[in-house]
């Protein structure tokens, strides 16, 4: 089944089979409906399945990929579809079942003693925020997604966002799992353990192993206490030296209770207020570069971001600054850093990059980057922010201009090339948080070590021998 009605050739008695398993409102096999679910969610691929099914129970996913096995069908799993490397989406002419858990929504325990929640894979990222929230709880993954990402597709590809510095990116944020094989067995490991020095921790093959492993039906999430009081605020900062100086400030005098410290240049800024609804600018003269920081705080008299603006201002490091004195000015200054995409979206094509170097490495990168990418393009535009607390950076270039798009993308390669060289030059990651999905598939191949290749694909012929499971990702 494709976007464009073509028939799956998978045999009536098969499909039936798999129909039978999550009953009339569990499958999709019209194209019209199916569409949303094979195009990904910046529209860069569009791919075929013979059919969508999307089952309520563990047992029910169990049930489908024993089927896919024994006819060696392959299976995509799929959370939100909003990942941006194409790692849910299947392949053009690609006959595979797509496995889509929003309907295991359940939050199957939460122990508020113990600060941990289990729940089903389908769960929206921000329903786990707001129900921890409720009592007295903090789940603190946080992504610009979080309304509509699922918690099994955080997983899948080990999500990050803006409290890595803090709290660690998903894989610190699990303590067990439970995942269906690619021989449709159960493995049960949803353990609610701290300390379990048993043997090899299974779980971690499957976190960011993006559905290539086996799918992940459940996990059991560590909670954490509610901060009580926020402290944000938004400063001009005197340039990317004095942000990673500002950086180590900020951890030293808040005793490393900094959550979050974003940074965003003037570009993506101006890309957000021409495009965004109802935001402002947040400081009375333009600069460069901007940090966004946050220390969370058991305290609700702490003072420590006030010092630390204080000295910043003191020593020349920060031109200006606002603190947000209400909830309203808070989530008005988060909504500037979470509109960034979309506004470079809105602006029109753009090259990106998920990169990671490390922190006291950011400011010689990016001197170092920027020229060599504007010395092979010279009107493109460098459009670079993101969550330095923790050395990623969304090193993106908007096109010219002048230039279409289609032009633009000829010289993808070329900009990707350039930008990874340089990221692997200063020991970094090509992919800090979004995965690699079909996207970025050959450049981890490329850039990535052979033997950890070989250890890789060796795991996946053990668990998954017949190559079912969401083929043509990663590796």
């Amino acid at each position: 089944m494709s976007p464009d009605g073509t028939v799956s050739s998978l045999p009536d008695t098969t499909l039936d089979q798999l129909k039978s398993i999550v009953g009339e409102n569990g499958f999709i096999d019209n194209a019209t409906d199916a569409t949303a679910y094979l195009t990904d969610w910046r529209g860069q691929y569009r791919g075929t399945c013979a059919l969508v099914l999307r089952p309520n129970t563990t047992e029910q996913v169990s049930n489908i990929v024993k089927i896919c096995a024994e006819h060696k069908i392959t299976v995509v799993p799929q959370g939100g579809n909003t990942g941006m490397n194409g790692g849910a989406t299947p392949a053009v002419d690609s006959n595979a079942v797509l496995l889509c858990l929003g309907r295991m929504n359940k939050i199957r325990k939460l122990d508020t003693l113990n600060y941990t929640a289990t729940v089903e894979a389908g769960c929206i990222l921000q329903t786990i925020q707001d129900i921890a929230d409720e009592e007295g709880r903090l789940f603190p993954l946080s992504l610009g997604a979080e309304g509509s990402c699922q918690i099994g597709g955080n997983l899948a590809t080990n999500a990050g966002g803006v409290s890595v510095l803090r709290y660690g990116n998903m894989r610190d944020l699990v303590l067990g799992l439970e995942v269906v094989l690619p021989s449709g067995e159960i493995w049960n490991g949803l353990r609610s353990l701290r300390k379990d020095n048993t043997g090899y921790d299974l779980k971690h093959l499957f976190i960011g192993s993006e559905g290539t492993l086996g799918i992940i039906t459940a996990a059991t999430l560590k909670l954490f206490p509610k901060p009580k009081s926020y402290q944000t605020c938004f400063a001009a900062i005197n340039g990317l030296d004095e942000v990673v100086e500002l950086l180590a400030r900020a951890r030293q005098v808040s005793g490393d209770r900094v959550s979050s410290f974003e940074m965003i240049t003037r570009p993506p800024l101006d890309f957000a207020l021409k495009h965004g609804p109802n935001l402002t600018e947040p400081l009375s003269e333009p600069s460069d570069i901007y940090g966004l920081i946050e220390i969370a705080s058991s305290d609700p008299t702490d003072e420590s971001l006030e010092q630390f603006l204080e000295r910043g201002f003191e020593d020349g490091l920060i031109t200006d600054a606002i603190i947000a004195q209400s909830e309203g000015q808070r989530s008005a200054l988060w909504k500037l850093r979470e509109y960034l995409p979309e506004g470079e979206k809105e602006e029109g094509a753009s090259i990106k990059h998920d990169i990671s170097v490390p922190v006291s490495s950011i400011p010689a990168f990016v001197r170092k980057a920027i020229p060599a990418v504007t010395d092979y393009m010279a009107k493109i535009r460098p459009v670079y922010f993101g969550h330095v607390g923790d050395g990623n950076l969304h090193f993106n270039f908007a096109k010219p201009t002048d230039m279409a798009d289609d032009e633009f993308f000829t010289h993808k390669d070329a900009i990707n090339h350039i930008v990874l060289d340089l990221v692997a030059e200063f020991e970094g990651s090509i992919s800090a948080e979004h995965g690699i999905g079909q996207l970025k598939r050959d450049s981890f191949l490329h850039y990535t070590p052979n033997l950890d290749i070989n250890l890789m694909r060796q795991l996946k012929a053990a668990l998954d021998p017949h190559g079912i499971m969401n083929p043509g990702k990663l590796l």
